[in-house]
């Protein structure tokens, strides 16, 4: 579903990710961890069609990035540290313009679905200015899935988020992943990643310097084997 092969992305001199290489099957759960300033954001946003590659062959679904995005963002959905949505709408306008753009069927019942599912349907009609962050962030989610995308990338997404929407989004992965979907989610929090990928990849000066599947973890923990992909 994802292959990235020799990925490098600079900023001027300097490289933040350098000849990357990294594979996703369909129905994936991978989580992505790392220290600060490792490059997850940047690496999330190539892949999301937020940004270009510096050198190396990107393809989702087939697809290669970034000549034929417009068909990649078609199939993904992406939570990351922006909530990408217009202050001046309210959450049930924002998912219209998205549904629209997006030429969803049964447009309006799709939005009763999804504002049920992340917990703002009793605030539909306020303006998203009005919310707080971590709200924001539930809208951001609810976006994210309102097109049933097949790829779905996370960046952080707990963070800002209330115990109770911490739990409504873990309840929304396992349910797209139980469905098949594919998912890649950047993370610090390693005791809930642990409870919810099926593998965890480490980057370090952007590169993959280790990557295990759970069932490999027996006898050990994540942040174990984490702490020696950083020391190795």
């Amino acid at each position: 579903m994802i292959q990235v092969h020799r990925l490098v992305k600079r900023f001027g001199s300097k490289a933040v990710l350098r000849s990357l290489n990294f594979e996703v099957r369909e129905g994936e759960f991978v989580a992505l961890i790392g220290p600060n300033g490792a490059g997850k954001t940047t690496f999330l946003r190539i892949l999301a069609c937020l940004a270009r590659p510096t050198l190396g062959d990107v393809r989702i679904a087939g697809y290669p990035l970034p000549h034929q995005a417009a068909a990649v963002r078609r199939r993904l959905g992406f939570v990351s540290h922006q909530p990408l949505l217009y202050g001046d709408l309210t959450a049930e306008e924002n998912l219209r313009f998205y549904g629209r753009m997006y030429d969803l069927p049964a447009l309006e019942q799709r939005i009763d679905e999804v504002l049920t599912t992340v917990g703002l349907a009793s605030r539909r009609h306020d303006l998203v200015r009005t919310y707080s962050r971590g709200m924001q962030q539930r809208l951001a989610i609810g976006r994210a899935i309102l097109h049933d995308p097949s790829i779905l990338f996370f960046d952080e997404p707990h963070t800002g988020l209330d115990q109770e929407a911490c739990d409504m989004l873990d309840r929304v992965l396992r349910e797209v992943t139980g469905r098949g979907r594919t998912v890649v989610m950047t993370s610090h929090d390693l005791v809930r990643v642990e409870d919810l990928a099926a593998r965890f990849d480490v980057l370090s000066h952007g590169v993959i310097a280790a990557s295990v599947v759970k069932s490999d973890l027996a006898g050990s923990n994540l942040l174990d084997f984490y702490r020696r992909a950083l020391a190795g």
